[in-house]
């Protein structure tokens, strides 16, 4: 855990915990919503082929994931370290903000 923090610059094993809690959150709230708002697009797996259905699936819960991982950041109080974790996250996509 001490390479983590110090890697991440991280000071306290408290925000560490909170910065994993966060990831958890994020990856499955992401997912959760993912399938809803398809669904509401009037995407399913019924009516679309799984070829089409699943890229779009990542797709969206790719953006709700970049998303909620500021906001709950925000939330939980490490609005800095997942704001500059996304900008780096995007960089390597090649966009840059």
């Amino acid at each position: 855990m001490e390479k983590i923090k110090q890697r991440w610059g991280i000071e306290t094993t408290r925000e560490l915990l909170i910065i994993f809690f966060i990831f958890s959150i994020t990856g499955s709230s992401s997912v959760i919503i993912g399938r809803p708002i398809l669904k509401a697009l009037g995407l399913t797996l019924n009516n679309v082929p799984a070829i089409v259905y699943y890229p779009l699936f990542i797709i969206a819960s790719f953006i709700f994931y970049q998303l909620f991982l500021v906001a709950f950041g925000w939330i939980f109080g490490q609005f800095q370290f997942f704001w500059n974790m996304e900008k780096k996250m995007l960089k390597r996509f090649g966009i840059s903000i």
